[in-house]
């Protein structure tokens, strides 16, 4: 694995979470290890990972409430739970929230390593999958890599900021981008100023795509935006 692969690891077991760290690190892993729930959350806001390890019972913020917020800033990040709640009810809440796996303690630390492997490797084919050289959208046919939106014999150039923003948008075509997800990516804080400026580039895509009145943007009153196409 390269070692540009970046770990969260949130054990508020001290000995046990070190352990941890060592032996990813062993497997060529680069491993961020926080010792509860809030010192991590403050930790994902600043900071890219690749894939979080959260145990679930942690004092200031549980791992459940964790992963949510994590899951808020960023829904593709991939979770797993490490934790000794083995009930079903727990099981199924940690997955639910979206978590891609649910280990109980004690566990198999090989077995753990080709779980975050086969994660990482089925997430990376998914991301090349949607790594698409052009959107078609209605009428519209969208170059990311040119930064370019053409409609019949029209061609419209984007800025960075307005090609990023429509790429993300076709890649969770139909279904919510959450606004805090582009502000981060795009952006790199999520604050008044750069919602504000999101909203602007919003309104400047709508109207690029106005030709089309099948082609809709859709603001999703506390969460973000879906691009629809009703036709």
């Amino acid at each position: 694995m390269d070692t540009a692969i970046k770990i969260l690891l949130v054990e508020d077991e001290a000995n046990f979470g070190a352990v941890m760290k060592s032996y990813l690190e062993l497997s060529n892993f680069e491993v961020q290890h926080c010792k509860n729930g809030l010192e991590a959350y403050h930790y994902f806001v600043k900071n890219d990972c690749d894939l979080c390890i959260l145990d679930v019972m942690m004092p200031e913020m549980d791992g459940f409430t964790l992963a949510k917020k994590i899951k808020d800033l960023d829904p593709n990040i991939p979770l797993i739970f490490l934790t000794a709640k083995t009930l079903k009810e727990d099981i199924i809440q940690g997955y639910k929230i979206g978590a891609d796996d649910y280990i109980t303690k004690p566990f198999d630390s090989e077995l753990l390593i080709y779980k975050i492997k086969a994660i990482l490797n089925r997430n990376l084919n998914e991301e090349n999958e949607n790594n698409k050289d052009e959107f078609i959208l209605g009428a519209y046919r969208f170059v990311p890599r040119l930064r370019t939106l053409h409609i019949a014999d029209t061609e419209i150039k984007l800025s960075p900021k307005e090609a990023e923003l429509l790429k993300l948008l076709c890649e969770s075509k139909d279904e919510i981008l959450p606004r805090s997800k582009a502000l981060k990516l795009i952006w790199g804080d999520d604050n008044f100023y750069t919602t504000r400026s999101m909203d602007v580039y919003i309104t400047k895509l709508r109207k690029y795509l106005k030709t089309d009145s099948n082609i809709k943007i859709e603001n999703i009153h506390g969460s973000g935006f879906r691009l629809l196409q009703l036709d």
